[in-house]
C-alpha cells in the first residue's frame, strides 16, 4: 500500500496560501479544515492553510511526511440515515514548527495573500504571560507567538492598511475574540512596541469571538487498518468525527464575504452576538462531558457512548445536564431540552468511539470554563450545591492522583504547575487537605473556591467516599 502523498495522491489539490492555524490536533482537522475544504469545492474561496506547531512538541513533522494530507471519516446518523464516509482533505499546505524554524515562521508574515489566523490552543492558550519576552524565539504563549508575527507583518509591509488580518480564536473560552485582543495590547505594552503598530493592530486587524461544535474521537485507532485499505493509502494522520457541526462567528457581514463557509451550505454562522450559543454549548455539551470523562474511566469504562448507556454512569450523566446544569440557563425550557436531547443523541453515535481520556485533557481549566458557573448559578438559584457537579470535580481530583485502573497506568495530562499541586496534596494521605489546597489554587481559579458555602466540605466527603468505596459504587450514592 502506498503511502499518502501529493505525488501519490496527484488528485490533491493546490490552494492558495490564505490561513496561518496554530493547532494541528485531530479536532482542527477534523472541522475547520474540514470546513475550508467544502467551502474550497462550493465556492471560489481557494485557500490552503499552514499550520503552525503552538507547543515545541506536536505533529508536523508526521503531517508534512503526508505533505499536509490526510483522510477524514465522518459518521453518524443523517435525518434517521446513516452516513460513514471518508474523504481526503487537501487543504494544509505544510506545517511548521517556530521552535524548530523561527525565521521561517516570522517570513509567514511576508505573504501578501495571507489573511486569516485560527487557532484552537485549548482554554489555557489564551493566557498572558508577563515572562514572555519579544525576543524569544518563538515566545512560549499562543498570543506572544501571535503578536511576533503581526509585528513582522506591520514592519514588512510598512503598516499597510490592506495587510491586516482577521483572527478567528475556536479555543472554548466565552468571547475568546475578547481575551485574545485584551492578551494581545498586554504583550503590545509589555514589549514596549510602537504606538503606530499598536494602532495599526486596531484598526486594520479584527479579532472575532467564534463558538465551534462538532464531537471528535480523533484517530480511529480501533478501524485504521480498514480505513486505509478504503482508501488505498497508508495514512497515519487519519481523523474521525461525527456529522453534526457548528461554526457560529461573532462578526459583521464584510468578514463573511470574505470567509465564504456560509455560502457553501455548511452550519456556519455570521452572527451580532455568539453569547447565547455559547451559553447553551459549552454547557450542555462540554459541560456534562468534562465530569463524565473521569467518573466514566474510573468506573472502568472507555467511551462516552458506554458512559451514557451505563446503568449507573448514564443516570449520572443525566441528573448532571438534565437537573443540574440545564437550570442554570436562562433560555427557553423546551429549546433546552431540545439540544439536551440532540447532545445525548449525538453522546451515543454508535459509530463513533469517543475515548474520554481524549477529553481529560486540561480537566481543571475545562471545569473552571464548563462547570464552574453552572456550580454557582445552581447554588444561587437553589440554595444548595449541585451534586453531581461537585462529585464530578472529585472525580478530576481522583484521576489526577494517578495510579493504576486494573492493568492500565492512570496518566493525568495539564500544565505541569497543577500536576506538582496535585501530586503533592494527595502526598499528604489527607482527603480533607486535598479538596481544601484544590479549591485555594488560584493559579487553576483565579480566586480560592473554599469562599463557596459547603464546597469545601461536599467535596472532601466526595473524595472519601471515592476512595473508600471506589467510583462505581460512589456514583450510586448521588443518583
Amino acid at each position: 500500500m502506498e503511502n499518502l502523498n501529493r505525488k501519490n495522491a496527484p488528485q490533491a489539490h493546490q490552494y492558495t496560501e490564505k490561513i496561518i492555524q496554530f493547532g494541528e490536533g485531530n479536532f482542527l482537522r477534523a472541522f475547520i479544515d474540514w470546513i475550508i475544504w467544502k467551502t474550497n469545492q462550493k465556492t471560489d474561496f481557494d485557500a490552503s492553510v499552514v499550520i503552525v506547531q503552538p507547543i515545541e512538541r506536536g505533529l508536523v513533522d508526521r503531517l508534512n511526511e503526508q505533505d499536509g494530507l490526510y483522510h477524514l471519516n465522518l459518521q453518524g446518523l443523517d435525518e434517521g440515515q446513516p452516513v460513514n464516509s471518508v474523504e481526503m482533505i487537501d487543504v494544509v499546505s505544510r506545517g511548521l514548527s517556530p521552535y524548530a524554524d523561527f525565521q521561517g515562521y516570522l517570513k509567514l508574515a511576508e505573504q501578501p495573500q495571507i489573511r486569516f489566523v485560527i487557532s484552537n490552543t485549548t482554554e489555557a492558550g489564551i493566557a498572558f504571560d508577563p515572562a514572555c519576552k519579544f525576543t524569544d524565539e518563538p515566545a512560549s504563549s499562543y498570543p506572544g507567538k501571535l503578536v511576533q508575527l503581526l509585528y513582522h507583518r506591520y514592519e514588512f509591509f510598512k503598516g499597510a492598511a490592506d495587510k491586516g488580518l482577521i483572527i478567528f480564536p475556536c479555543e472554548l473560552i466565552f468571547e475568546n475574540g475578547k481575551h485574545l485582543k485584551e492578551c494581545i495590547y498586554q504583550y503590545i505594552d509589555l514589549w514596549q512596541l510602537p504606538e503606530a503598530f499598536k494602532t495599526w493592530f486596531t484598526d486594520c486587524c479584527g479579532v472575532y469571538s467564534t463558538l465551534v461544535d462538532r464531537i471528535v474521537p480523533g484517530y480511529p485507532r480501533d478501524t485504521a487498518a480498514e480505513l486505509c485499505e478504503r482508501v488505498g493509502y497508508q495514512d497515519n494522520m487519519l481523523d474521525k468525527a461525527e456529522i453534526f457541526h457548528l461554526w457560529v462567528i461573532e462578526a459583521p457581514q464584510e468578514v463573511a464575504a470574505e470567509f465564504p463557509a456560509d455560502k457553501a451550505g455548511l452550519h456556519v454562522l455570521f452572527v451580532p452576538s455568539e453569547a447565547p450559543y455559547h451559553q447553551r454549548k459549552v454547557t450542555l455539551l462540554n459541560g456534562p462531558h468534562t465530569v463524565l470523562s473521569p467518573v466514566g474511566y474510573l468506573s472502568g469504562l472507555n467511551t462516552v457512548k458506554e458512559c451514557c448507556e451505563d446503568e449507573v454512569v448514564g443516570k449520572f450523566v443525566h441528573k448532571v445536564m438534565f437537573k443540574e446544569l440545564m437550570e442554570t440557563l436562562n433560555l427557553p425550557k423546551d429549546d433546552c431540552m431540545k439540544f439536551a436531547s440532540d447532545v445525548m443523541d449525538r453522546f451515543r453515535n454508535p459509530f463513533v468511539k469517543h475515548f474520554v481520556t481524549s477529553i481529560m485533557l486540561n480537566s481543571f481549566p475545562k471545569y473552571k470554563t464548563r462547570d464552574l458557573p453552572g456550580l454557582k448559578t445552581y447554588l444561587e438559584r437553589k440554595g444548595e450545591l449541585p451534586q453531581g457537579l461537585v462529585f464530578g470535580l472529585a472525580a478530576i481530583c481522583t484521576y489526577y492522583k494517578g495510579g493504576m485502573r486494573g492493568t492500565d497506568e492512570i496518566v493525568p495530562n495539564d500544565d505541569p504547575k497543577i500536576m506538582d499541586s496535585l501530586k503533592a496534596l494527595w502526598a499528604t494521605g489527607d482527603v480533607k487537605a486535598v479538596a481544601k489546597g484544590v479549591l485555594a489554587d488560584e493559579f487553576i481559579w483565579g480566586e480560592d473556591l473554599n469562599a463557596i458555602p459547603g464546597l469545601t466540605e461536599l467535596l472532601a466527603a466526595d473524595l472519601e467516599l471515592i476512595q473508600r468505596i471506589g467510583m462505581k459504587e460512589a456514583v450510586k450514592t448521588i443518583i
